[in-house]
């Protein structure tokens, strides 16, 4: 028997869709609604609906600059309960972020109490802690708020009005920014200078297409209200401003002061504990050798005072701050997309000269409707008066219809052809207002409404009256509120570098040994006998090298490919080593040949056996690639030799050939190059090789090594081999012609 089955039947008034179409509206619906109504500002007032609920909220407890503050609690509570359904406490929080004068240029809320810091914005106090009001800013976005200059929808649950804007008497996206991200987008806007942005404005009311060279000047930058410097080439920050998008640079300012580096000012949303940590964690890496120590001496007479101690007075404290501006958040890179809500109420990316214009066009409507609805005012009062001054005429009449008449403002209508407003007016008058002296009052109020109302018409019909008002009240609110730029914009800045590791490396001397099979090891000094260590059963020693510790030693491979290590990262010489294979990609039956290194611009004769070769420097050998990079172009069947040091003072070349021929030629004869084949360095018949090669000093003997035995030259004898390069050289003495194995200095200073 089959078990119960569960039907659907759709109700008559149900709608069916398809749950892809529903989904995809779902969605759309959300994302309008994250991006208009809670993520991105509006270009009229520069704020996000919470913001602006905020603000008028507090406006509404009479929580002015001049008032006593309140507990955020009771600002809070009005915020969600009338206005703002939300959580208490991201409503708190982005009340807090109003009041963070490091955050905000022109903070909107003057908060009582902890409202977070630099180190940690939100490590702000409870509500029930904390008190707040308004700032004398922030009545520039309040001011005209009852003069008729915004539109007004019902709240969420229709009890109550709130404006849709706020009433903006200047650009307030500009000057204290915005970042958020909606669904698809984001917005970052930096905050920028009061009086440069009223400079501004006044220029582009008379020129709306100003051009961008003009506005530079007026608008170089940002201005973050931490302070700082902006390192951005001029030529960037305006291509950022007409694109509306792009990166800027921002740098620590930074001081001497007896000795020490005091840094004095972060870059925008940067924290002076996480830099401090930055720092610290390099010197605990020994990054930083030539730090001492730092502190954090911040206080709330400096908020931000980060102190750096330099070992001596001989470190280099520009190339240390370089290494700190690439290497920690002392520099900082800050993005720029200037996306607002239009007048047309659709997200936007904006040019700056754009955004201007734009929110130029929101101020003069503004100012009209506020002129407009003081005109109106003005009329109904002149219309009242004008009533009143008939009561005045006719003032026993008007008493009796008071006293006597049932409706008593009807008659008043009806009897002097009077409005409801006029009627009204009458009703309205105290006794005490009867007498002769208030007729006087009420003919001089006359007056001046009359005068005042032609003032309101001229004005909104004059555009050049119109723009003179209006730019009038620009200066007067820069005067008011505006201060010096905080952001130093620096032209010439030095680009930051970080430190090579051979900068930060002691200096010590190096004994580098390298054994036949390839593994490599560092000895401290350079007294070490490396032919008396030991090595694996079946290795020797190949090759060594006197360096310093913070030099790079250059690998050379039987391939003629190049590989560089720091010498410093070699594992002691008390061990056996550690097998190149493993730092490098090698290939398989790729040897060792030899190593190089010292100073970058020390000089090597790098050569191979089929008698081709040149002089290479240092610094040209170097590669950061495990795969190295190709070096020496060797033949087909050719090795490469053991690299020999070139000598600083004038020196030859001593190589010889495997029938035993012996050559000198001046190392002058030798080009230098980065890589590649060389010159021939003597003459070889088919079949020949180089057997070896060496540099040989003005006054040193040469050994020649075969097998066991070993020849010592010097002199007349040692000169008579000298020639030129290329040629076949001569034979040695009989019994030395074969099997020659290595060409020695041996550096003789005597006779």
């Amino acid at each position: 028997m089959a078990g119960p089955q569960l039907t659907l039947v759709p109700r008559d008034n149900a709608e069916t869709r398809p749950l892809a179409e529903y989904a995809e509206q779902a969605y759309l619906d959300y994302s309008m609604y994250v991006i208009l109504d809670r993520a991105l500002p509006h270009l009229a007032d520069g704020l996000k609906p919470v913001q602006r609920r905020i603000v008028y909220a507090m406006s509404e407890l009479g929580l002015a600059a001049t008032a006593k503050p309140r507990k955020s609690a009771r600002t809070i509570g009005d915020v969600i309960g009338k206005f703002h359904p939300h959580g208490d406490s991201a409503c708190y929080e982005a009340m807090v972020h109003l009041a963070q004068p490091f955050a905000y240029r022109h903070p909107l809320v003057d908060g009582h109490g902890n409202f977070g810091a630099v180190d940690d914005p939100k490590s702000f106090a409870a509500m029930r802690y904390t008190e707040a009001r308004l700032t004398a800013y922030a009545q520039t976005l309040l001011a005209e708020l009852g003069q008729g200059t915004v539109d007004w929808t019902d709240n969420f649950d229709g009890t109550l009005k709130e404006p849709e804007l706020l009433p903006a008497q200047l650009p307030n996206v500009l000057i204290n920014g915005s970042t958020g991200i909606a669904v698809g987008m984001s917005t970052d806007i930096p905050p920028h200078n009061l009086r440069e942005l009223a400079a501004a404005l006044e220029r582009i009311a008379a020129r709306p297409k100003l051009h961008y060279d003009t506005l530079a000047g007026l608008i170089p930058g940002p201005d973050f209200p931490t302070g700082g410097e902006l390192i951005t080439p001029a030529a960037e920050i305006q291509e950022i401003y007409r694109k509306g998008q792009g990166v800027f640079r921002v740098r620590a300012s930074w001081k001497r002061e007896e000795g020490a580096v005091v840094i004095h000012e972060l870059p925008w949303q940067v924290s002076g504990s996480r830099v401090l940590e930055q720092i610290a964690r390099q010197m605990r890496d020994k990054r930083l050798p030539m730090l001492e120590n730092l502190r954090d001496e911040s206080d709330h007479e400096n908020p931000v005072r980060l102190v750096l101690l330099p070992r001596s007075a001989r470190v280099d404290v520009d190339a240390l701050m370089g290494h700190l501006f690439a290497t920690t958040d002392l520099e900082r890179s800050l993005r720029v997309n200037l996306n607002v809500i239009g007048e047309d109420g659709r997200p936007r990316v904006r040019d700056l000269r754009g955004m201007l214009v734009e929110w130029l066009k929101f101020r003069r409507a503004t100012l009209r409707r506020r002129l407009k609805h003081r005109e109106d005012q003005v009329s109904m009062r002149l219309h009242v008066l004008e009533g009143l001054m008939i009561a005045y005429l006719n003032l026993d009449e008007v008493i009796a219809i008071v006293r006597y008449e049932a409706d008593p403002r009807a008659r008043l209508m009806e009897r002097f052809k009077l409005s409801r407003e006029q009627a009204e007016g009458i009703l309205n008058i105290r006794l005490r207002n009867l007498a002769r002296i208030e007729e006087e009052k009420l003919l001089a109020e006359q007056d001046e409404l009359e005068a005042e109302r032609e003032a309101l018409r001229a004005t909104l019909a004059d555009k050049a009256r119109f723009d003179k008002l209006m730019i009038a009240e620009f200066r007067e609110l820069a005067e008011e509120h505006g201060d010096e730029r905080r952001t130093r914009i620096v032209d010439d800045a030095a680009p930051a570098a970080a430190y090579q590791e051979e900068d930060v490396t002691p200096a010590e001397p190096l004994t580098v040994v390298l054994s036949r099979h390839g593994f490599a090891r560092a000895g401290k000094g350079h007294e070490l006998d490396s032919a008396a260590l030991s090595f694996r059963p079946g290795d020797e020693l190949l090759c060594d090298l006197q360096c310093k510790s913070n030099q790079q030693v250059v690998f050379l491979s039987s391939e003629g490919r190049v590989y560089t290590l720091p010498a410093h990262s070699l594992p002691s010489a008390r061990t056996h080593g550690e097998p190149l294979s493993s730092r490098f990609n090698v290939a398989d039956g790729e040897r060792w040949s030899g190593v190089m290194g010292g100073d970058p611009g020390s000089r090597w004769l790098v050569c191979g056996t089929r008698g081709h070769g040149f002089v290479a420097t240092t610094a040209k050998l170097f590669s950061r690639s495990r795969a190295g990079k190709a070096f020496l172009n060797l033949a087909e069947d050719s090795e490469p030799l053991l690299p020999v040091s070139v000598l600083d003072s004038p020196c030859r070349v001593a190589v010889v050939s495997g029938d035993g021929r012996l050559l000198l030629f001046g190392v002058d004869e030798l080009p230098e190059s980065a890589a590649g084949r060389g010159v021939l360095l003597i003459g070889l018949k088919n079949g020949e090789r180089l057997a070896a090669a060496t540099i040989v000093g003005p006054r040193d003997r040469l050994i020649v090594h075969c097998g066991e035995r070993k020849m010592t030259l010097r002199g007349k004898t040692l000169e008579s081999y000298l020639g030129k390069r290329a040629l076949r050289g001569r034979m040695l003495p009989r019994g030395w012609q074969k099997n020659v194995t290595m060409l020695a200095r041996d550096p003789f200073r005597g006779g």
